[in-house]
């Protein structure tokens, strides 16, 4: 990808999520309660990345189709997105999302809950909203993508118990939780853009590539981020005990004392935090970094692999920039 292609793409990924960003803030304009509206426009107004809605719109500009047909299924999937993390922080007791206090901190549990079925329901209030033959289809695939949510969620749960997560049940567990919804999101813009049933199946391989790679990145970064705006404290997830790929890998690899080492995060459920420094020694000296590295790398490589199957065009471009930019985020 050449750098003006790629200034260009940049450019329009740009606009694109300025539009839903601003789209979504205009959604809700409801008073009363005052706690119910105010914690929904609370969450419509956080600062996103707008990943989802961006892939679905660039997946149906590939064949043609306009903003105007496509911006409501895009507001459709961001709207579920910030639904499932307002639950999710609840189950995960999350203090913070994106550098702000979460919804059930702020207001509190009850609020959050009504807060997320409501955004759940302005999901597919939007998706009614789309003028497309496939509509049938394409509500039966989010429906579908709850069912895969639930189970990305509770397996996740689950492993807080286990002490025998391996590599499968972890990528088992990320295509669920991670991926199903960016699956979702190309199939979606697909099916609006008019894809073929071959081109559906490509973009939701490149769905579940990119949530691996998405995924992998995110648990290097919890470790190694040094951009502010990652707005996480560094190394959480060993000093919760979370089975990431990081901490999967060093099992795998580590023997002897160093195995030890780090079997007694998940036998004490979790890390002391000032023993995160020496987490990260101990894991670079093993290369578990630079594996993680190699694992985005691929995914992402596979995902590319996938989108290069599609018509070739400016919009088909812009997805590998996405995959490309994601690839190498820093926050």
């Amino acid at each position: 990808m050449n750098a003006s292609f790629a200034q260009s793409c940049a450019e329009h990924v740009a606009a694109l999520r300025r539009q839903v960003s601003d789209a979504l803030a205009d959604l809700v304009h409801g008073d009363e309660p005052a706690e119910l509206y105010g914690s929904v426009r609370y969450v419509l107004s956080a600062s996103g990345k707008r990943i989802r809605p961006v892939l679905l719109l660039l997946a149906a500009e590939t064949w043609g189709a306009s903003l105007g047909r496509t911006l409501s299924a895009a507001l459709a999937v961001e709207v579920f997105h910030s639904f499932t993390l307002v639950h999710d922080d609840i189950m995960d007791h999350a203090a913070t999302r994106r550098g702000r206090p979460t919804v059930h901190v702020k207001w509190d549990v009850d609020t959050a809950l009504l807060c997320g079925d409501y955004l759940l329901g302005l999901s597919y209030d939007l998706l009614g909203r789309i003028e497309s033959p496939q509509l049938a289809r394409i509500t039966r695939s989010l429906s579908r993508t709850v069912a895969r949510l639930c189970e990305g969620q509770s397996l996740d749960k689950g492993f807080e118990a286990r002490s025998d997560v391996t590599h499968e049940d972890y990528f088992n567990m990320i295509d669920r939780k991670t991926g199903a919804l960016l699956e979702a999101s190309l199939e979606t813009g697909g099916l609006i853009g008019g894809a073929s049933d071959r081109e559906i199946l490509a973009l939701r391989a490149a769905g579940t590539a990119i949530g691996r790679a998405y995924q992998v990145q995110d648990d290097l970064l919890d470790l190694v981020a040094g951009d502010p705006r990652w707005g996480k404290t560094i190394g959480g997830d060993l000093v919760e005990g979370k089975k990431t790929f990081l901490l999967l890998e060093a099992l795998r690899s580590a023997r002897g004392e160093e195995r030890d080492w780090f079997k007694r995060i998940v036998t004490e459920g979790g890390l002391a935090a000032d023993l995160v420094g020496e987490a990260r020694r101990r894991m670079e000296s093993l290369g578990i970094l630079e594996t993680a590295r190699a694992a985005v790398l691929s995914h992402s490589a596979a995902a590319i692999q996938e989108l290069r199957t599609l018509p070739r065009c400016r919009a088909a471009g812009c997805l590998e920039h996405i995959v490309l930019e994601m690839q190498a985020r820093e926050h």
